[in-house]
Order: C-alpha cells, then structure tokens, then sequence
C-alpha cells in the first residue's frame, strides 16, 4: 500500500467514527425519541449536496473528571455552510447523541466560528439547539462559551438574520441566545425551552411539573411569546424556515429579492371582507390575502398576542411587513403584549430594509388596572419609538376605527408615515362616537324629554362631524380617501416611488428606547 493510499485509509476511517456522533446506540435513542440526527436536520434544511462541514476532527480539551479518556465525537456540535433555494447560509447543529449536546469550550469556539464566518460573509446564520447544557465537567470555561456565543448574537443582531431551531432541550443559559436572535422556530412534543427545569423547580419550591407545560412549544407560542414559528414536525419546521428566508435578505445592505409579481387570489374580494358594521369583527388576515401577489403571507407569531397580526407577504414582487389589528381577538386593541410584538417587528423590518405596510382598525390600547400594571404605558411607547425610528417607506391604510392614542401609535402621519391612506368607512377621531357623545353632550342628554334618543342623535351628530375620514384628510393627515378595492394599486404606487427613499435623522450613537 502506497504511502498515500495508506494516508487516505485513515482518513475514512476517522471520518467515519465521527460520523457515526454518539454511536448506534445513541442515535437510535434519538430517534425513539422522534428526534431526527444532526447532520440528517442539516442535509433537510439546505439544498441537496450543498453542505460543507468544517471542524470535523475538533476534539475537547477537558481533563478533569476522568473526561481525557473520553473521545466525543466532533465535540457535540456540527458547524458548516450551504445553500438554501441557492443562497448561501450558515448553519450550526448540536448533536444530542455525543455526550447530550453539551457545550464545553471547544463546542462553544466551534459555534463561535461559524457566528465569526456568518457576520463577516454577511449570510444568514441557523442554529439548531439540541442540548442538555453546560457540560459540567469544564467548569466556568462552559459559561465562557454561553457568553462569547451571547456576544457575536448582539454583534450581529440587525446585520444578519440569525435563527434558532429548538429541537430539544434548551435549558439554563443557554436560552439566551435564541432569545437574542430574530426568529425562534419550534416543533410539538419536541422542542423544549426553560431557565429552570423540573428537578429544581421541584426541589426549591416542592411543586411537580412537567417540562412541556413548563417550557414545551406551545408554551413559548401561546403564552410567553418567545417563540415565533410552530410547526408539528421536523419537515413542516425546515419548510417554514425555507420560506422565511425567501421573504428577507441575506443582510442588511441587500434588499429583499424581487420576483415575478402575480395577482391576489380572486376568492379573497376585499370589498367584501370588511363589514360597513364598525362593531362587527372579520379576520384582518383575509384583507392581506387580497393585497399580497398570490395571496401569500407568511404570519410571525401567529399564536401569541392575537389582537395584532404581523408577517411577510409580496406585492408586486416586492416583500412588504405586515401590521394590522386583528378585530376577531380584543376588538383588535393595543396591550402590552401586542405592543411588544408589533414594535420587535417593525424594527427588524427597518434594519433590514423590508417596507412597512399598517392596517388600521382599532378602538384604542386595552383599559384595565390589569394593563396599567403590567407597564402599558412602557409596553405601548415601544411601538411608537420603533415606527418613529423606521425610516424605510412607511405605508398606512385606515379601514375603519382609529381612535386616540392607538390613532397615533399605528404608524399615523405624525410618525412620519410617508403615506396614509384611508377607507371612506374610516373613523379618525379622539375615541368612540358613543364616549364621545356622551361627554360631550352630557347635559343635552340628561335634561333631554327623551334621553335615549338625544343621545343616539348626538352620536350621528359627532360621526358626521368628526368620525369619518374627511376631517383629517381636509387637514392633510391622510393623503388619499380610497375605495377598498384601489388599496393595493394605491400601496403598489407608492412601494415604487419610495424605492430610493432616503432621511436624515440626529447624528447619535443610538437610541434609548423604553425596553
């Protein structure tokens, strides 16, 4: 056998002991358990072939606790880049089957590398967690890990997409770093995300609980917000990441990539979606369905903070973010829940250069000591500071209620929107005809023969004065009244003349907004 022949053998054959990660043994646990292996997750993520692995002999430098006897395979994590529908990424995967996924600091620098490679190639990065945690034989070298992975989260945050893919435990420090990058996808019985787990809460507080009412998918879907895709399986999970990634670029010095621009569906008729009732509810989605090519729209967070739906569609060709009150959940109100998840999105948009599209129907923020409470007032300031502080086209259309502070706060003309368009069944004004009324002409009412219909002359009285769309339109505050059916030529008009839109804003290191 020649020299490199011999040189080549053992090549493959340390290949592929590491390939094997944890063992048959292992990976078969892993599959009982409906988790997919590591580099299986990778290969279903990109493009067919088109992954290149680095760092493969990567070994742990551990050497207390009987870990230098121990041989993990790659170290418990993989880390390389592909392509996904042609475009480059970056992607990282924990592997379960060797020592639990755990991070150690030799798991961490391969992690950290592959962040390094993403910012300066300037692609997306993925990050499929899958880890028991800190590998506690290495001591505070694990925790340095966390927080040099924590770091290049921050660097990157607003230069490139970065996802986080839960597909099993994500426990203790580790959260933290899905929870700085911009979108968290998670999968059914399968994706598990908590601070504090079972066995401690358990021993501390002497309460038994499960980890998937603690920290499963549906728990950070519906309930905490820290999550912002559900998918029932594996497959559904990488799809959805799929099309994500064909809606935003690749970083924020691209624009979103443009394609052939096709009509919205003829079964979504928007002149129909919306009732002339402005008590009467109907899904705010089916408005978007019938301004978006194809009636295509992807929803972020669709389970969490209903009464406000955000999310990406196209409208000739051009990806445009959604914001619009959902009148089918709280009236379509603003609280401190659907402030945040508004306000979080509205700046990713802007950092990514992605336009802003707002549709307007609502009676104000959500009343209630429960709210003031819970920091309303801070919670709603954030959406104001993230739609003051865009400064990509800000495009506004009215359908009906716009009433006080929600008026202003939904990318109104005094948040410098650079368009606002409004419905003739639009209704701008302090609050609600019936409040208004009643303040208003309260001594008319009381000392009327007939109280009841004083007071529902007096509320005609008010719409016609000031709940309609005439008053701010005569003022300027509203650029166009418009028929539903003119909306997406309207919003198409204007995504083209802002193309090039460009504002100068105070030279400053950054803001302080009311985090």
């Amino acid at each position: 056998m020649s020299l490199l022949s011999k040189k080549l053998s053992e090549y493959q054959e340390r290949k592929a002991k590491i390939l094997q990660g944890g063992g048959d043994k292992a990976v078969a646990k892993q599959i009982a358990m409906g988790k997919l292996p590591a580099r299986e997750r990778i290969n279903m993520i990109l493009d067919p072939d088109s992954f290149y692995e680095y760092d493969l002999f990567i070994k742990h430098d551990a050497r207390e606790f009987g870990m230098e006897n121990k041989n993990l395979s790659g170290d418990g994590v993989i880390i390389g880049t592909g392509t996904i529908n042609g475009r480059p990424v970056a992607i990282y995967a924990q592997d379960f089957t060797v020592a639990g996924g755990s991070l150690g600091s030799m798991h961490a620098k391969k992690i950290t590398k592959i962040m390094d490679y993403s910012l300066k190639m300037r692609i997306p990065l993925i990050g499929i967690n899958d880890s028991g945690g800190a590998r506690i034989q290495e001591g505070v070298n694990s925790l340095a890990g966390y927080g040099e992975i924590f770091y290049r989260n921050t660097l990157a945050s607003g230069v490139i997409p970065q996802i986080s893919v839960i597909l099993g435990p994500c426990a203790g420090g580790a959260v933290y770093s899905p929870a700085l990058t911009d979108y968290v996808f998670v999968v059914d019985k399968i994706s598990k995300m908590f601070i504090t787990g079972p066995e401690v809460i358990k021993s501390v507080l002497g309460e038994e609980i499960d980890m998937e009412s603690l920290g499963g998918a549906k728990v950070h879907c519906e309930i905490t917000g820290n999550a912002h895709f559900f998918a029932h399986t594996e497959e559904e999970c990488f799809a959805q990441i799929k099309k994500l990634l064909s809606f935003i670029p690749a970083n924020n010095t691209e624009k979103p990539q443009i394609v052939k621009s096709s009509e919205p569906l003829k079964k979504y008729k928007i002149e129909h979606i919306v009732p002339a009732d402005p008590t009467a509810p109907y899904d705010v989605r089916n408005v978007i369905r019938a301004l978006t090519d194809n009636s295509d729209f992807i929803e972020v967070q669709e389970m969490w903070a209903q009464n406000i739906v955000i999310g990406y569609g196209r409208i000739g060709g051009r990806t445009v973010g959604f914001v619009a009150n959902q009148p089918m959940v709280l009236a379509g109100v603003l609280d401190c829940d659907s402030s945040d998840k508004a306000a979080r999105f509205v700046r990713y948009c802007d950092a990514f250069g992605i336009p802003i599209v707002t549709l307007e129907d609502m009676p104000g923020y959500l009343p209630g000591v429960d709210q003031e409470h819970a920091g309303v007032i801070r919670h709603g300031a954030k959406l104001l500071y993230a739609y003051s502080e865009a400064t990509v086209p800000k495009i506004t259309i009215i359908l009906r209620k716009a009433y006080g502070g929600g008026y202003i706060a939904m990318n109104s003309r005094h948040m410098r929107a650079d368009f606002v368009f409004a419905w003739p069944t639009a209704e701008i004004a302090v609050m609600g005809p019936e409040g208004a009324a009643n303040i208003i002409f309260r001594k008319e009412i009381m000392e009327a023969e007939d109280p009841d219909k004083m007071r529902k002359q007096k509320v005609e009285e008010y719409k016609e004065k000031f709940a309609n769309p005439y008053v701010a339109a005569s003022k300027g505050y509203v650029d166009s009244v418009i028929t539903p059916k003119e909306t997406r030529k309207f919003i198409l008009h204007a995504l083209n003349i802002s193309v090039n839109k460009s504002i100068q804003t105070p030279e400053k290191k950054h803001g302080i907004p009311p985090f």
